[in-house]
């Protein structure tokens, strides 16, 4: 876990790929525009190098909801998710690494794959308090998660993170692995839980 509310990081794919799925949904202009509103404008031209601001974060997550119709907004949430597992498949998980999961059961090769998330937490999860539990399905939960920090919502809206546990786990654990909200903080849940099942 990061610093404090107000402290904390995360990487930057987090507003980098949001803003490329916006930009390829309602266009440069509105995207800029949409980024520009939360003070993010910068970002357009100069994609972040480095950690940001968790607060950037959820900023630019809350304008998405705000300003997009719901289903929209999900479609872009979902995309940006999977970006960011394509990213982490691309740059930032070992080629050998993923061999060697793809080549083990999927017990095995999920439990390390769960053991390397739970490592790596603090990038994604800036201030939130992150705890998983292995099984099928494994169990991945938020407190305090940021993409819906403040939000009140009928029904989940933290897909940004299933869609990137999705595309991590079906890319190196089994094919049919889908990662779900099942309770989420903006609903009143007391915090955001995510099933990750392969046996569907």
């Amino acid at each position: 876990m990061n610093a404090g509310p107000g402290a904390a990081r995360i990487g930057p794919n987090a507003i980098i790929q949001v803003a490329d799925a916006l930009e390829l949904r309602v266009g440069g202009k509105a995207a800029r525009d949409l980024l520009s509103s939360v003070g993010l404008g910068a970002y357009v031209d100069a994609p972040p190098s480095e950690m940001v601001e968790e607060l950037e974060v959820i900023a630019l997550h809350s304008a998405v909801r705000a300003r997009l119709p719901p289903r929209a907004a999900l479609g872009v949430a979902r995309a940006a998710g999977l970006a960011t597992g394509d990213y982490l498949l691309a740059h930032r998980i070992p080629r050998i690494a993923q061999w060697v999961l793809r080549a083990l059961p999927a017990a095995p090769s999920s439990r390390l794959l769960l053991a390397a998330i739970m490592r790596h937490a603090w990038t994604f999860a800036g201030s939130a308090r992150f705890m998983a539990q292995h099984g099928n399905p494994i169990l991945i939960r938020l407190e305090n998660c940021p993409i819906c920090r403040g939000a009140q919502s009928a029904a989940p809206l933290c897909e940004y993170y299933a869609a990137a546990f999705t595309r991590l786990f079906s890319s190196l654990v089994h094919p049919r692995a889908v990662a779900r909200e099942t309770v989420c903080a903006a609903s009143g849940g007391p915090a955001c839980q995510f099933e990750v099942n392969w046996r569907i």
